[in-house]
């Protein structure tokens, strides 16, 4: 059940949650599959070996009308020790907020002593279970389903997650099994801000969503690339409420990536693009590496608020400091306007001044100035640095409006191109009156456009 939180305002309409369906079973049997086939779109990160998935990933999902949520999660195992054991605790914990579970069966394999032991685990739990018999990809193989009713859950539900056989009956038999989702009420306040957590592998992403959430929604491991999957999840952080993406660590460009990795690339492409700021995390005891510069190149150019905030500043030490003041300088020059906070999501240091950055980021993001104040402002600026010299004269800027917010975008109306530096110069100036302070800014130009010899001209767009 998703968690409520009290807010100051009162709404004015009421969106209750909907039904919840977790995917559970040992790892390897198709899970991922079946859920990409469910929501009818390829987003949960699929590949032919065990432990792809690791945390509880929910998607939205409808059928004939009637909408729930259906969670992927990592495979089950009995005595999992380690990280296994992490993720077959998300498992279970999928299943404890869950209204019915899916309990995935390999019908190829038959059902083996893990799969009776999460019989016994399923059923401690009080919940709904329907048995899918997955990988039935034919006739014969929907007899050889019928060996599961051994495991005592009732009829199995022959389905092929791959290829769709038998995915219809089975979400038929999802809605039977769920309660009626109360009605939902599209209008009213806007949602939970969307804040998606970027960064190389390793850089503490998923321990910093378990911080702010004040539990374990994510699977933390020493060994770097243990998300895959988008993870989204509401937490309450300094009295609002926001919506958490915990996203894979990128370690290539997307076109040089494969497998797993290529498509993690994607699903966090996807992520930045669906938030509206990033939180870039970097480890501050280590240099600022390629890796990076690449992540946050990749925030800008989505046009995303963004925040950095420099992890485990409980390992920074004197000298660190002061190198890492020097990498500032020179490596993130670029991007000086990046709202900055330093934290430790070990420890929780300073883990209360994200909201706030975030807060001032997306009031940047959202910023919008009046075209009279503009304009104003950019006539004294002209005057005072008109443009450079080129071609025997100099193009100057007739008129400016902001054409959009979100991010913030300007059109510059002038009587000819204008220097990539001089627009540089423009933005720096603009950001100096104005702030936008963690929010990337748009600047395009519009020449005027010549009608010929002795005619007047026009901006053209």
């Amino acid at each position: 059940m998703t968690d409520v939180f009290e807010i100051d305002e009162p709404p004015t309409a009421v969106s209750i949650a909907v039904p919840v369906v977790a995917v559970v079973g040992r790892p390897n049997v198709g899970k991922s599959t079946l859920v990409n086939r469910i929501i009818g779109r390829r987003q949960a990160v699929v590949e032919d070996k065990p432990g792809v998935t690791r945390d509880r990933v929910p998607y939205d999902a409808n059928w004939n009308g009637r909408r729930f949520t259906v969670v992927d999660t990592g495979g089950w195992e009995p005595d999992a020790r380690d990280r296994a054991l992490a993720i077959a605790n998300q498992a279970e914990m999928a299943i404890q907020t869950a209204d019915v579970v899916l309990f995935v069966v390999d019908a190829t394999v038959g059902a083996t002593d893990d799969d009776e032991a999460a019989v016994k685990m399923l059923r401690r739990s009080n919940k709904p279970v329907i048995l899918v018999g997955n990988k039935t990809d034919n006739q014969n193989l929907e007899l050889e389903a019928t060996s599961l009713w051994s495991l005592g859950l009732g009829e199995p539900y022959p389905v092929s997650a791959l290829h769709g056989r038998g995915s219809g009956d089975l979400l038929d038999a999802i809605m039977n099994a769920l309660p009626e989702a109360p009605p939902i009420i599209e209008s009213g306040p806007r949602g939970p801000r969307r804040v998606a957590l970027v960064g190389r592998p390793n850089v503490g992403k998923s321990s910093l969503l378990n911080r702010v959430a004040r539990e374990e929604r994510a699977v933390v491991d020493s060994v770097a690339g243990t998300t895959v999957d988008p993870v989204d999840s509401l937490v309450e952080m300094d009295g609002q409420v926001w919506q958490f993406v915990d996203t894979a660590g990128l370690r290539k460009r997307v076109n040089q990536a494969s497998g797993t990795e290529y498509y993690a690339s994607l699903r966090t492409a996807g992520a930045v693009e669906a938030a509206e700021v990033a939180v870039v995390l970097l480890d501050a005891a280590e240099p600022i590496s390629e890796q990076d510069q690449r992540v946050l190149t990749s925030v800008v150019e989505a046009g995303r608020a963004l925040v950095i905030a420099f992890n485990k500043w409980d390992l920074v030490d004197e000298d660190r400091r002061f190198y890492l003041d020097k990498e500032i300088d020179r490596e993130l020059k670029r991007i000086p306007w990046a709202v900055r906070v330093n934290i430790s999501a070990r420890t929780g240091r300073a883990v209360d001044k994200l909201a706030p950055a975030i807060r001032r980021a997306l009031g940047s993001w959202e910023q919008r100035i009046t075209t009279n104040a503009l304009n104003t402002w950019l006539t004294a600026v002209t005057q005072q640095t008109p443009h450079p010299v080129r071609g025997g004269r100099a193009p100057r800027v007739l008129f400016a409006t902001q054409a959009g917010v979100a991010p913030p975008k300007f059109v510059l109306f002038t009587t000819g191109p204008l220097d990539a530096g001089y627009i540089r110069f423009v933005e720096r100036k603009l950001r100096e009156e104005f702030g936008f302070e963690g929010s990337p800014i748009e600047i395009a130009v519009k020449p005027r456009k010549k009608l010929g010899p002795g005619g007047r001209g026009r901006a053209h767009g």
